[in-house]
């Protein structure tokens, strides 16, 4: 047995409630065009593809137009 540390669990990241919801109430034909990895960076607040963030333009709010 070696006296190395043993690493510590990070903790898992959680998804936003309101951004899964609001991939739940999207038209079916858009939610199909959603890969995975786009999705996994939406609600995980990672930086979104600008393919998907294409495919949202007319579900989304921009903030400087408010």
């Amino acid at each position: 047995m070696t006296d190395q540390p043993i690493p510590k669990a990070t903790p898992k990241a959680k998804p936003n409630p309101q951004k899964v919801a609001f991939l739940r109430q999207l038209p079916q034909e858009i939610k199909e065009q959603i890969t995975g990895e786009e999705a996994q960076a939406f609600i995980f607040d990672q930086e979104v593809p600008d393919s998907m963030l294409d495919k949202l333009k007319d579900y989304l709010v921009d903030d400087e137009s408010q």
